[in-house]
This record gives C-alpha cells, structure tokens and sequence, in this order.
C-alpha cells in the first residue's frame, strides 16, 4: 500500500508566506507613494518658476528699458565725452548682469547676421548697393531677451535691417507724387 502521509501545514513556513505577501504589497504602496511624491514635486517646482517669472517680469522690463536707454546715451555721448560714455556703458552691463540673474539673457543683433523671424524684429530698412547684404542687420537698436532655462526669446533684438535695391536710388523729377501732396 502507497499511502501518503500528509503532515499538517508548517504553521512558520505559513507565517512566512503572509509576511512576504505584506511586504511586497508594502513595496509596492512605497513605489506609488514616491510617484506622487516625485510628480508632487516637480509640480510644485514648475509652479515656483512660473511665479517667479510672473513676478520678476515688470522688473526684467524696467531693467531692459534702462539697459537700452543707457546704450543709446553711451553711444550719444561717445566722440564728445568718451569717458561718460564708457561709465554709461559699464552701467550697462552691469543691468544686464541684473537681468541674468533673473532668469534671462540679453542678446544683440549683429551687423552682417540675416534676419531670423523670432528673433529679430525690423525698426526700419537702409538701402545698399550689395545684394548679399540683402535682409542683414545693418544696425543693431536694442537687444533682445533670452529664457536661459527654456532658451525661448522673450523678446526679439530690435535692428535695422538692409534692403537691397537695383533701381538707382536717385530720385528723379519727372515721376510724379502718387500721394498727391498738392
């Protein structure tokens, strides 16, 4: 006769069982509490950012208006009294620094760069006799600002930019105003 004895369940290997069962479900509790966790916290990362552009912007502004203001004075000033100038100019940088420090960077149009949609904005055209010049910055005005985290412009560098033109740019008596300034 085969007969199998059955001997009655180890209750320490059963006990044994109930505590790996507990402790993965704890893991497994653990794991998504760090998820939100994780989720929670760069929420909250991203919201400090945005309020802290919301709040810094008036001021990045102010600070780019007073930047642009003391570049023109500076380049005013420049043959008649160099060392104001180079004061107003040091001024300058100092304020860009400012706005660095904010979160942003200043950048400038570049006489002979083409122009980019985005990241130049044209205050007006000078006309040239070289059709390679042709949509390049002849004149940079002010500059424009950079997102340094996003590298997204906040606002475009303001320039002048080169028109090439293959008509003589000679005015000539014999056209009429077609505005009609009598």
């Amino acid at each position: 006769m085969d007969e199998t004895i059955q001997q009655p369940p180890d209750p320490v290997l059963d006990r044994l069982e109930r505590v790996e069962a507990q402790l993965a479900d704890f893991h497994q509790r653990s794991a998504h509490r760090e998820s939100v966790i994780d989720r929670l916290h760069a929420e909250n990362q991203e919201f400090r950012e945005g309020l802290r552009r919301v709040v810094l912007e008036p001021v990045v502004s102010d600070l780019l208006r007073l930047h642009d203001s003391m570049v023109r004075e500076a380049v005013r000033l420049g043959g008649a009294e160099p060392v104001a100038a180079k004061l107003l100019d040091s001024y300058a940088d100092e304020v860009g620094l400012a706005v660095e420090r904010c979160g942003y960077e200043l950048f400038f149009a570049i006489p002979g760069e083409p122009f980019t949609a985005g990241r130049h904005t044209p205050a007006g055209t000078v006309p040239t006799a070289e059709p390679d010049s042709d949509n390049t910055v002849a004149e940079a005005l002010s500059a424009g600002l950079l997102e340094i985290e996003t590298g997204k412009v906040r606002r475009p560098a303001r320039a002048r930019f080169h028109r090439f033109d293959a008509v003589d740019p000679a005015p000539d008596s014999s056209v009429s105003d077609p505005v009609g300034s009598e």
